[in-house]
């Protein structure tokens, strides 16, 4: 199935993401959506070569002219006029359509990893069925409260209708009587005292409607709002969490909805008091206590409603939270109480915080508005704001400095709007988490290891000094974050031998790992810049970049220590071999096989790491393919026959080969071998220089 059809049938919250993907200017949908399969050929060599990218661009422009003449036969005026503008916008590209070759090309990388992120959901889901049967159950109570409240409300509107007609018949008979001069003292004192009854048992309702709003109240804001908030730190650091608000949203806008009622209700009260009153009504004494309860209940819901619901992030960074000076980035935020009478009436306002202050550019001020969300949800989307630090004379960075590196620096991002509705203005306020601000790309790696360290510990979102005094992390918290970071980068996480060589690594052969701790500083501090994040980082980057889909097919061992590869290795036949992660060179993969010696023993060889220079060269499983040694009279022979545990190689690499065709690949296989000529092995074995070329040609 062709990509972008995956991508229109996939579940609303994933539509949601494609939309805001296309929420730029590069690439509008439309062009996208009919031109989806010419799209989809585009090379990596167009965003290089600048005669192969013109051709294309000028094909892109035929393309839109014979979709603009097929508007004109269907006689689709709007449609022909937004094709028309798309060509005159792409003209732009005309001097550098190297530039726009790139944009598709970042385009299409960013829809696959929508899709990556759906099919690893549906992962997810069958992985936690007893996880999901709780959060059900969770969510089927508060259905079940909100159905009460309902009920209580449509009760209230029976009671306050069978008042009104009460009061009506007491002031017909009253001024009935009056007029005709009669004393019905007796007749009056039993209207009243049925009047009095019908009040009292409105007021009765009132109570309990607000009782139960507030325990809902409760149950949103301090349990499901801040689990919400909790996911959505995990999923910033790759936990496969599900982070869609549209639940919360509806919850939320009923209880607001149910509030709000019950102001008229006893703005109604007061209405008929004003009309009708006696000694000891019950309305005069309730009713003020009840309206200052009510406000503040909506103002405690409406004050939690406001969120940031997508997170700061640069849109080619790795990951939300790491922002740099001078780079746009985006960020969304939303109000779960929806009332389409205040759409684009909300505005919002961004402003920084924290002891190194910046200014904010771009458009800082947007209008919550129900345009920008695929579920028609409230929210207010920058995309495009940058930072720039304010240059003080002091030169410090303020009183609360101690000594904390930039990369250690957290930094709120807060957003301002005011709630005016029906007689009610509440100023609402929602932050950001904590973000980290680098001014130069060899802080990244550090600023990552920040972002990951504050959000796998700490649950205070407003924390800004947590690394001043940072905990450590337990084994089982880590060593899920670090499955995290590849489950999100390759849809393959860690299984428990790969974490338990981590873990040996670290602290050490242990009976058990679940006590032993790792602090901040032995993730990233220690032995710079060779620190363990450094380490794991640059296997991460490795197999994402071009390793991605034998890393998922579970092709690669990876994380696995030379011992424990002898052990796994001498007990298999000659030829079997496996792929792991160099423990000395980072960002780089090594391979090691079984032969056996003179004497009949098994005897494991390793070949030297490769790593990005290498891979970047030729595709790791054509090195796998073509890798020779040379045996007696110099006959080449592979010596990798079986993939661990006993999987033929061609079996297990063979869809991934590539088809080799003409001069060209001949001297890319010409230019593996001669490095493979200066590679040394382990166990002593040197190749021949001299005889590689001739190899690659057999």
């Amino acid at each position: 199935m062709a990509q972008w059809e995956r991508l229109t049938q996939l579940p609303d919250a994933y539509k949601q993401q494609l939309d805001e993907l296309y929420n730029r200017d590069a690439l509008p949908m439309d062009v996208r959506h009919y031109l989806s399969a010419w799209i989809e050929k585009q090379e990596q060599r167009a965003a290089q070569d600048h005669d192969f990218a013109m051709a294309l661009f000028q094909v892109l422009l035929e393309n839109l002219d014979i979709q603009h003449s097929r508007f004109v036969q269907e006689e689709s005026f709007l449609l022909q006029h937004n094709i028309r503008r798309r060509k005159q916008n792409f003209q732009g590209y005309l001097d550098d359509p190297c530039a726009l070759a790139n944009t598709i090309l970042w385009f299409l990388k960013k829809e696959k990893e929508i899709l990556q992120s759906a099919d690893l959901a549906e992962q997810v889901q069958l992985l936690h069925v007893a996880e999901e049967a709780m959060e059900t159950s969770s969510q089927l109570d508060i259905e079940r409260k909100i159905a009460g409240l309902r009920n209580e409300v449509e009760c209230m509107e029976r009671t306050m209708s069978c008042l009104e007609e009460q009061q009506d018949e007491f002031d017909f008979k009253f001024q009935t009587y009056k007029m005709e001069g009669k004393k019905q003292m007796q007749v009056f004192q039993q209207l009243i005292n049925r009047l009095d009854e019908c009040r009292k048992v409105q007021i009765f309702l009132i109570s309990t409607l607000l009782d139960r709003t507030d325990t809902l109240i409760d149950i949103l804001v301090k349990k499901e709002l801040v689990e919400w908030h909790r996911m959505q730190q995990k999923a910033c650091i790759g936990a496969p969490e599900n982070v869609c608000l549209d639940q919360l949203e509806k919850w939320f806008t009923y209880v607001a909805v149910c509030l709000f009622r019950v102001r008229e209700f006893l703005d109604k009260l007061e209405e008929l008091v004003g009309k009708v009153s006696y000694q000891n009504d019950p309305v005069k004494s309730q009713k003020p206590k009840m309206q200052k309860r009510a406000e503040t209940l909506l103002k405690d819901l409406l004050q939690s409603s406001f969120v940031v619901e997508t997170q700061p992030c640069m849109p080619q960074g790795k990951g939300p939270l790491v922002l740099r000076t001078n780079v746009q980035f985006a960020v969304k935020t939303r109000l779960l109480v929806k009332f389409p009478e205040l759409n684009h009436s909300m505005k919002v306002n961004v402003c920084m915080d924290r002891y190194r202050r910046f200014n904010v550019f771009g458009t800082k001020s947007k209008a919550l508005n129900m345009a920008e969300s695929q579920s028609g949800g409230m929210v207010a989307d920058f995309r495009h704001l940058t930072l720039k630090e304010q240059k003080s004379g002091g030169g410090g960075k303020g009183i609360n400095d101690i000594s904390l590196s930039v990369t250690e620096e957290l930094h709120i991002i807060h957003f301002d709007t005011l709630f005016e509705m029906k007689g009610l203005s509440i100023e609402l306020q929602a932050s950001s988490i904590p973000v980290v601000i680098i001014s130069n790309s060899s802080q990244q790696q550090s600023a990552c290891a920040s972002v990951l360290w504050f959000n796998m510990l700490s649950v205070d979102t407003k924390d800004v000094m947590f690394f001043a005094n940072s905990p450590a992390a337990t084994w089982p918290q880590f060593g899920d974050m670090l499955s995290w970071q590849f489950l999100s980068a390759t849809k393959r996480g860690l299984n428990e031998a790969q974490l338990e060589m981590i873990a040996q690594r670290l602290f050490g052969k242990q009976q058990t790992y679940d006590t032993c701790k790792v602090t901040w500083s032995k993730f990233s501090k220690e032995n710079t810049p060779d620190t363990f994040w450094a380490w794991f980082d640059g296997i991460l980057v490795m197999v994402k970049t071009y390793l991605e889909d034998l890393w998922r097919d579970g092709l690669i061992m990876g994380f696995v220590s030379k011992s424990k590869e002898k052990y796994l290795l001498k007990k298999k036949q000659r030829g079997t071999f496996l792929l792991r992660f160099s423990e000395s060179v980072i960002g780089a993969i090594t391979f090691s096989w079984v032969e056996i010696d003179m004497n009949g023993e098994p005897d494991v060889k390793t070949v030297q790491p490769f790593n990005k220079v290498d891979l970047c060269q030729i595709p790791f499983q054509e090195i796998i393919r073509n890798f020779q040694i040379l045996e007696a009279e110099n006959i080449p022979e592979s010596p990798l026959l079986y993939l661990y545990p006993n999987t033929p190689k061609d079996e297990a690499f063979g869809k991934y080969y590539c088809e080799k065709t003409g001069s060209k690949d001949i001297n890319s296989f010409c230019y593996f071998f001669l490095l493979v000529a200066y590679i040394l092995l382990e166990s002593k074995i040197t190749p021949k220089p001299a005889s590689y070329p001739a190899c690659c040609v057999g």
